[in-house]
């Protein structure tokens, strides 16, 4: 009887110890595509996350100032129009 406890330990054994070889398999090659991958994305020249999202607000500040440049000269353009009528009016 002891003999089949033993060849059940052998055997408990052998699995317990193959099974952490699959996990250091899986954890080794996690790791190697991983690399792969960032590798790859370095290579592409791929901006981060946090620089596009700080390019995008300078894009929006920029058109909000644009818009608001664009109103002052208008409001510029429209006021010696004005002018120009009443000079012409008075001659």
């Amino acid at each position: 009887m002891q003999s089949r406890n033993r060849i059940f330990d052998d055997m408990s054994q052998l699995m317990t110890n193959a099974m952490g070889v699959a996990q250091g398999a899986k954890d080794e090659a996690e790791t190697a595509l991983k690399s792969m991958l960032d590798r790859w994305l370095a290579d592409r020249d791929f901006v981060s996350r946090d620089e596009f999202d700080a390019v995008r607000k300078m894009a929006a500040n920029a058109r909000e100032e644009n818009a608001t440049l664009l109103a002052r000269i208008e409001a510029l353009e429209a006021k010696p129009k004005s002018k120009a009528k009443r000079a012409a009016a008075k001659k």
